[in-house]
């Protein structure tokens, strides 16, 4: 998916609509009061971290690994209650902050006992600290995949960062223009509050401060590029554990952290003494690993549908699902392509493709439906926002040829011919050509293509000029939240809005001034209820211009050996919690 890459107060993230899932089995249940301390965690991947960096990284999977080497400012507890989960909580900060000043002001106190595990012994984590993790945010040589969240909404952030982008990307003058200039919506009146001004209300900037995004930086972190591998050989940690080896594309260790004190930290037990992370793994290698004992969790890696119904089969309960918020897969029209005389351009072509395809058809490709569900809309299950409505068609997803034949019709479309990419990884050739029979059933051509997967995103769907230039007309694609709950903003800021400047993940620059509007307001909501409404009235404007055809909602699988227990869900890794689980002798 994009987001894998991948926007509340405490109210809204408490009041948001839960995650479903399932409760973990295989002692997973077991409370972290039994927990033992000792042994080696193992955890297999088939790729690496996208960045060790926490201001860069975007990456879900990643979550997990920050999580064990860096504190956030908020975050969640581990939890298998759907609702818990989601549930904002201090990490270095004491607590949730209330918004004060109409909504745009936020002070953060910090706990004491919180350090840096630093190269001339442990020290503080201070005000100071976090203001500097900001500041790195929009640094010119590598900026933060997220950090479009916040550089419009801290006051002064934005003009902070066009300074910024004038300097070399070089070590010197990047740390000189840190140290000698402020963010003037960021004040520090002591080492241990933060007061964070805003340009206008946002009740989901608290689930923002949950992202490894926001974490604060240690100021030696200002003498190597960012993420370099000088970067990651000198990475200073502050949570439980800290980087011991780590080679890239192969492996990395986790050793414990000395500087950490389980009495500044209410959020990590830190049961194991050590974790490695093994790298370049299939995924029904790394599952025989599990499934034999001799490795425990996954990183990148998710059950295979094959191997979601045989465990289902077999009744092992240590297989789990859950919902993330997510829409995957969903299908972006192209409305910039002069393909087919502009046909995609005219509302009618896309509601004809609304009622082309077949949705259930992609649930059963996908697993069927323990692992997917229908969707018809840019929100997915686990959104607040997120209502089961059908703007096209019924709420089950049916395909209806005859419709979409006529509204092609009226269009005075007689042929219609569709170039689509597909990555050529897993289950997506599947799912690709099933969305192709459905779409011929109507009349429509689909011409599909592989795209190497490592590229699909990265290169060819980010790159403008490939819309424009009409190398595709429709795309398979995926979504997944940056954070959870009160998590609407997330989807749909990057994806149906547009400023000016193309964004990575809006593909065809489409934008829609009245869901802007709607958007907006419910930022500035005053309950989740009347939030989460708004949100929906959001949802209905964007779908009726057709930018996408929702499709599927896919619930994410995870799966763990028999020596893990207290497998409890960390919500921005959607997965087990490193930090929690503790292993059976």
């Amino acid at each position: 998916m994009a987001r894998k890459l991948i926007i509340s107060t405490a109210a809204l993230a408490a009041a948001a609509l839960a995650l479903a899932g399932c409760s973990s089995g295989g002692g997973g249940g077991a409370p972290a009061a039994e927990g033992q301390k000792g042994g080696t965690l193992k955890v297999l991947a088939n790729g690496d971290v996208d960045h060790l960096d926490p201001q860069l990284t975007a990456y879900v999977p990643v979550n997990g690994v920050i999580r064990a080497v860096s504190r956030s400012i908020l975050s969640y507890k581990s939890s298998n209650d759907e609702k818990t989960r989601i549930e904002l909580t201090g990490d270095l900060a004491t607590e949730v902050p209330e918004a004060s000043d109409g909504g745009k002001t936020y002070t953060i106190k910090l706990r004491d006992g919180a350090t840096w595990d630093a190269p001339g012994g442990s020290r503080p984590i201070v005000a100071e600290d976090v203001a500097r993790g900001i500041k790195r945010i929009c640094n010119p040589k590598i900026s933060a995949a997220l950090g479009g969240y916040f550089t419009g909404l801290i006051e002064g952030m934005d003009t902070f960062c066009a300074g910024f982008a004038k300097v070399a990307p070089e070590v010197a003058p990047m740390k000189d223009y840190i140290e000698k200039h402020q963010i003037s919506g960021i004040e520090t009146p002591d080492d241990q509050t933060v007061v964070f001004k805003l340009t206008e209300p946002a009740s989901d900037f608290t689930s923002m401060l949950s992202l490894p995004t926001a974490n604060p930086a240690p100021v030696e972190v200002l003498d190597y590029l960012p993420d370099s591998p000088e970067y990651r050989n000198n990475f200073i940690s502050s949570g439980p554990y800290k980087i011991s080896a780590y080679k890239p594309d192969a492996s990395m260790d986790l050793v414990r952290n000395p500087s950490w004190k389980a009495d500044s930290d209410p959020l990590r037990k830190a049961y194991v003494d050590e974790i490695t992370m093994t790298m370049g793994l299939e995924d029904d290698a790394a599952m025989q690993q599990l499934q034999a004992g001799s490795a425990d969790l996954l990183f990148d890696i998710q059950p295979s549908p094959a191997n979601i119904q045989q465990l289902k089969t077999a009744n092992d309960q240590k297989l789990t699902t859950m919902a993330n918020g997510g829409v995957d897969q969903f299908m972006w029209i192209n409305t910039k392509t002069g393909n087919n005389g502009g046909a995609l351009q005219k509302p009618e072509v896309r509601e004809a493709l609304q009622y082309a395809i077949d949705k259930p058809a992609v649930v059963q490709v996908m697993g069927g439906p323990d692992i997917a569900t229908v969707t018809n809309g840019i929100f997915g299950p686990g959104i607040n926002g997120y209502e089961n409505f059908a703007p096209y068609g019924d709420k089950s997803g049916k395909a209806d040829p005859e419709k979409a034949k006529a509204l092609l019709k009226q269009a005075g479309v007689t042929k219609l011919t569709l170039k689509m990419p597909y990555r050529n990884l897993g289950a997506q050739p599947d799912i690709a050509q099933t969305v192709q029979a459905s779409l011929e059933k109507a009349g429509i051509t689909v011409e599909l293509f592989p795209v190497p997967p490592t590229d699909y995103y990265a290169n060819f769907m980010t790159n403008p000029s490939n819309a424009k230039d009409g190398k595709w007309d429709v795309a398979l694609v995926g979504w997944s939240p940056d954070w959870v709950g009160g998590a609407a903003r997330s989807v749909f800021q990057p994806q149906f809005t547009f400023n000016g400047t193309p964004q990575s993940y809006n593909y065809v620059d489409y934008d829609n001034d009245e869901a802007n509007a709607l958007a907006a307001k419910a930022l500035a909501a005053s309950t989740p209820e009347e939030a989460g409404k708004i949100w929906h009235q959001v949802d209905e404007t964007v779908m009726k211009d057709s930018p996408i055809v929702s499709i599927v909602a896919r619930k994410k699988a995870n799966y763990h050996s028999d020596r893990v227990q207290n497998f409890e869900i960390y919500a921005l890794a959607q997965n087990g919690d490193w930090t929690n689980v503790w292993l059976k002798k």
